[in-house]
């Protein structure tokens, strides 16, 4: 098989990236480990920066975000059981979108079905070959007959346990990694949100958040030890410690209901340089994680897909290289800033183990400090709507 771009990997990132190039005339090959299903039924972020929103417009597939899903204008920080508000669109003139993932994704699936794109879902056995040379191909195993894509170029938008990144020879190849000494336990009820808008809470048990995927469907996190077996947290174990950690009317308020889904995912902060080696990409979780505060995970990665995109179709139309040569380092630039911004709110929110008294009250200052500056929260502002791309 024959293709310009061969994507490796079947979520958001490599979709999108899909449906941009097939609508600028550039051919592509979707390669994916797991099911659609599968794919469909993971719970992730639900919170997309505006830059997001005008991507997935442009590239066609906006129409039942718009319609379904919420725009915040701002969200809730809450410290010792209270809460203060920080408005978006006052500081910044933007707002974000609350939208599921599962549904962006849902909707990348649907146009390029209609689009009949190439998507190859339960490929075995990736292999990247000659990415810095000329004449890439990857090589995969389906139904267990071996198939073969020669390319120009290949996306790696396969994740961290993907084999793109490990493509780039670990000569070539630095990596920056903190982890977090903490998860986040979250469930998924089928409750009115508490809140119309997002509650970030900073509380001495541990921090806590309040969010939501639509008017009927709402998604609660609490700082929980990671080797906590999930067995331990009984529906009512957890809504009580919620009810502990959050604006006292926020709690007053809450309505409970048992969990349809229950989790406990570790938070790390990652990247991975360079993001371009010869003619192969990374893009998102290949290259970068975040901690999920702040929902930058998603959004990072469609930011890659704009700047891979343009890079391409500037390519192809025209010939022109400077995008792909710069691609790396812009896309870098903007991970990193994104990192800092979730890695400061993580520590900002979060109580660690070996916290004392003095920590806490230098967490609570900063965010009453945060409460009654301008200055403050619109630094705050700018980065939850997103740096601009």
């Amino acid at each position: 098989m024959r293709t310009q771009v061969c994507i490796i990997g079947g979520g958001p990132s490599g979709l999108l990236l899909s449906q941009i190039l097939h609508r600028a005339g550039i051919d592509t090959v979707v390669l994916e480990r797991k099911s659609r299903d599968y794919v469909l039924g993971r719970i992730r972020a639900g919170v997309l920066e505006w830059g997001t929103v005008e991507l997935l417009r442009s590239a066609g597939v906006g129409a039942r975000m718009d319609a379904e899903g919420f725009a915040h204008d701002g969200t809730f920080l809450a410290l010792q059981n209270r809460g203060f508000r920080i408005d978006f669109r006052q500081l910044t003139g933007k707002q974000v979108m609350v939208y599921g993932q599962t549904e962006v994704t849902r909707d990348l699936y649907d146009a390029r079905a209609a689009a009949e794109g190439k998507i190859l879902h339960g490929v075995e056995g990736v292999t990247l070959h000659d990415p810095d040379g000329d004449a890439p191909f990857v090589s995969y195993v389906l139904n267990g007959t071996e198939h073969r894509v020669d390319c120009d170029y290949i996306a790696g938008c396969d994740g961290f346990h993907g084999v793109s990144r490990t493509s780039v020879p670990a000569a070539v190849r630095k990596e920056y990694e903190r982890t977090y000494p903490f998860g986040w336990l979250g469930i998924l009820s089928q409750t009115p949100p508490v809140s119309h808008e997002l509650i970030y809470a900073n509380h001495a048990r541990g921090f806590a958040l309040c969010s939501m995927r639509n008017r009927h469907l709402s998604r609660y996190y609490i700082q929980a030890p990671l080797d906590d077996p999930i067995e331990k947290w009984t529906d009512d174990r957890f809504w009580d410690e919620l009810r502990r950690r959050i604006p006292d009317d926020a709690a007053q308020s809450l309505v409970t209901g048992p969990s349809v889904e229950k989790s406990l995912a570790p938070l790390r902060s990652f990247v991975a340089e360079p993001m371009r080696w010869g003619r192969l990409f990374l893009v998102g979780d290949a290259a970068h994680i975040v901690p999920p505060t702040g929902a930058k995970g998603l959004n990072l990665a469609m930011s890659d897909v704009h700047y891979l995109s343009r890079a391409l179709i500037a390519y192809y139309r025209d010939r022109d290289v400077g995008g792909i040569d710069r691609y790396a380092a812009t896309a870098l630039a903007r991970a990193w800033k994104a990192i800092r911004f979730s890695w400061w709110f993580t520590t900002t929110m979060h109580r660690f183990p070996d916290q004392s008294e003095f920590d806490q009250r230098i967490q609570e200052s900063e965010l009453e400090y945060l409460e009654h500056s301008a200055a403050a929260q619109t630094v705050l502002a700018e980065n939850y709507i997103g740096l601009p791309y």
